[in-house]
């Protein structure tokens, strides 16, 4: 996994698969005219080739980056406690986009697969209060948009629409999806639920 994502870390754990993080550093930069979803596609990409350049194995390396958009603008993590000030008083009471970009790549820098995803989050009206409260916790400082929503930023998310691991930061449902198809995953075994005795219909 090139990513040193706690949350996603704990996303992958979740469903028991063996992966080692590799940390890699990209610029992560939007380019001029570039859209937020090509923009955290790209990422993703270049986040798992920069990682697979140390490699020489039969694994794979998966690439992710999450972008939180309102208003056409991305909003990354915010530098300082004044900056968390102002996203969360942009976002107060309104809709906006969180999109994950991923890749699945080979050690030879073979891309095997990519994909985005979005979800759509609406916000609660926040009172000044709650946001001065919010900031002083500290969970806003390392999150893109200014808040998690797998933390005490939960209390602030009246709606998601889409998948909720999405907002999380690794949408599990479409990356396992391809990783299955792939045939570099397999969670559960056909064989083993085709071999379980069948039960009959219930007699009266």
């Amino acid at each position: 996994m090139a990513s040193s994502s706690p949350r996603r870390r704990e996303l992958l754990e979740k469903l028991g698969i063996r992966f080692e993080v590799i940390p890699s550093l990209v610029d992560e930069t939007p380019r001029e005219g570039e859209s937020p979803r090509d923009f955290a596609l790209r990422a993703s990409i270049e986040k798992a080739l920069a990682a697979a350049r140390s490699l020489n194995s039969d694994c794979v390396v998966i690439g992710a980056d999450t972008i939180v958009v309102i208003d056409g603008e991305i909003l990354g993590k915010p530098r300082d406690e004044e900056e968390a000030r102002f996203i969360l008083k942009k976002i107060s009471g309104r809709e906006h986009r969180v999109i994950t970009g991923f890749s699945i790549v080979k050690p030879k820098m073979e891309v095997l697969h990519r994909e985005f995803v979005e979800s759509r989050v609406k916000i609660k009206i926040l009172a000044p209060w709650e946001i001065e409260g919010y900031i002083n916790t500290k969970e806003p400082m390392d999150k893109a948009g200014a808040y998690g929503v797998q933390g005490i930023g939960a209390f602030m998310v009246q709606e998601i629409h889409g998948s909720y691991t999405n907002v999380v930061g690794l949408p599990l449902a479409q990356l396992v999806g391809a990783l299955t198809k792939l045939g570099i995953l397999k969670l559960f075994s056909e064989d083993e639920y085709s071999s379980k005795p069948k039960k009959g219909p219930k007699e009266n």
